[in-house]
């Protein structure tokens, strides 16, 4: 286990094991405390940053509760997602879009200087202020009522299971929990939080964290690499993203399980998806689900003629992959989403089935579907276009090249073991497919994933990709 994820099991059992000896009012103030010194530890400077979007956030969703004024509410609903936007733009974007501005100017002839900020970016930012919008938006369309607690508005923005990777937060479906009291956890309840804890920590040190020296390796050669080893590349991100991402909301859902709170899913199977369509709707689900309610909504959604649809549904996945970081390669993943769920929606019409068990004759679409996905990939984790057209270049261009064997043994493995835990999942109807076994089962699998974690913990781990977004 890395020495990170020692550390979060020691403060995560601490806060625990005074939290149920509390009353109701107290745990808000110590899930407050716990969770500003949780972001603190990465950097103490930005928690006055985080205070001051919930403090404003907070008084902006009171007064848009006590006047009916529309010009005044929309003013009031103007700063606060003026303020996090603003927050997020300059810490996030500055240097992307000045950097950008500068070689622009450049290219035209007028040489310009370009500045020099060193900004640095405050782990989580992305998230907690969607929390923030989040709530401001429901306030102000009068779809929630505010909160007049400020301890429990700023657990729910800075709560710590979720404040670096998400999954984005809800106001109405969490602060109702927040605000009311926890119920002890049942046994059962304490087991499934457990166990999820125990997959996630599976699925980023076992499948994530074994992947990441392959991949970064094939990307930095890219232009030296054949054909096959750069498919071998695209699949071992495409594994390790997953393992990575899914495994911290796994870590984040199971912790707040054990505190009395019931976190959003955020992954259903995604690879399993037969269409672009489906994939978005099981990948990063909160995020989607954002995107959804805040942008594609209200830009007018696919009300209008179809054009529109089709500009609504670029413009929120472009915006999307901007969200996930301040360089054009986000913007192009972005836009090969936003391109392939436009051509789907008007020329394929793909049906969604919501939890439907696995079928062989879906494995066709499914397989289409998978490596549409693993191409857009490409431009994700290239670290310019430079390296992202050398990668697309050897593939397209069947470059000749060595095969590695570790590299084919750690995807054969890695893909074996995700596609058997999402069968489970998605077969046995369950977040957690131990829950389904009978208790020799349980313990032995449970065993089997102790046994994985310990071997692969040996080498230093590496951080969680959602980190830097």
């Amino acid at each position: 286990m890395t020495f990170v994820s020692v550390q979060y099991v020691a403060f995560f059992l601490t806060v625990l094991f005074i939290y149920w000896r509390l009353s109701h009012r107290h745990q808000i103030w110590l899930l407050l405390v716990a969770s500003y010194g949780f972001y603190a530890a990465w950097d103490w400077r930005f928690c006055f940053l985080m205070a001051l979007t919930t403090v404003v956030d907070f008084f902006v969703g009171i007064g848009l509760e006590r006047t009916s004024d529309q010009r005044a509410r929309k003013r009031l609903f103007g700063l606060s997602v003026g303020l996090n936007l603003t927050v997020l733009g300059f810490f996030k974007y500055f240097d992307f879009f000045s950097h950008s501005a500068v070689q622009l100017f450049n290219h035209f002839g007028w040489h310009l200087d370009e500045p020099t900020l060193n900004i640095l970016l405050p782990i989580g930012i992305s998230f907690y202020t969607f929390h923030g919008i989040s709530y401001t938006f429901d306030v102000f369309r009068r779809q929630l009522e505010p909160t007049h607690s400020f301890p429990t508005f700023a657990a729910f923005v800075a709560f710590f299971p979720q404040l670096v990777s998400g999954p984005i937060g809800r106001a109405h479906i969490q602060l109702p929990q927040l605000a009311n009291p926890r119920v002890r956890p049942s046994r059962e309840t304490v087991a499934s939080a457990v166990s999820l804890i125990l997959l996630g920590f599976f699925k980023k040190i076992v499948i994530a964290d074994a992947l990441a020296p392959y991949v970064t390796q094939t990307f930095e050669t890219a232009g030296h690499e054949g054909a096959v080893q750069l498919i071998l590349g695209t699949y071992a991100f495409a594994l390790q993203i997953y393992g990575d991402f899914c495994g911290y909301t796994d870590i984040a859902r199971g912790s707040a399980r054990l505190l009395g709170v019931e976190l959003p899913l955020n992954f259903r199977q995604p690879y399993l998806s037969t269409s672009i369509t489906e994939f978005w709707r099981n990948w990063h689900i909160s995020l989607s689900n954002w995107l959804r309610d805040y942008l594609y909504v209200p830009l007018g959604g696919n009300r209008g003629a179809a054009w529109k649809t089709g500009r609504n549904l670029m413009l929120t996945m472009l915006i999307g992959g901007l969200w996930h970081g301040a360089a054009w390669t986000f913007v192009v993943w972005g836009g090969l989403h936003g391109l392939m769920l436009t051509v789907e929606r008007f020329l394929i019409h793909p049906k969604v089935i919501p939890d439907r068990r696995f079928r062989w004759r879906d494995i066709p679409a499914m397989f289409i579907t998978f490596h549409l996905v693993c191409a857009a990939w490409i431009f994700f984790r290239a670290t310019s276009f430079t390296q992202a057209f050398q990668y697309v270049g050897g593939i397209v261009t069947l470059r000749t090249g060595p095969i590695d064997g570790p590299t084919l043994a750690a995807v054969a493995l890695a893909a074996a073991l995700s596609f058997a835990l999402d069968l489970a999942q998605r077969n046995g109807r369950r977040e957690n497919p131990v829950q389904g076994l009978s208790p020799p089962a349980q313990g032995a699998v449970v065993g089997v994933l102790l046994l994985g974690i310990v071997i692969f913990s040996g080498e230093a781990g590496s951080p969680f990709i959602y980190f830097r977004f």
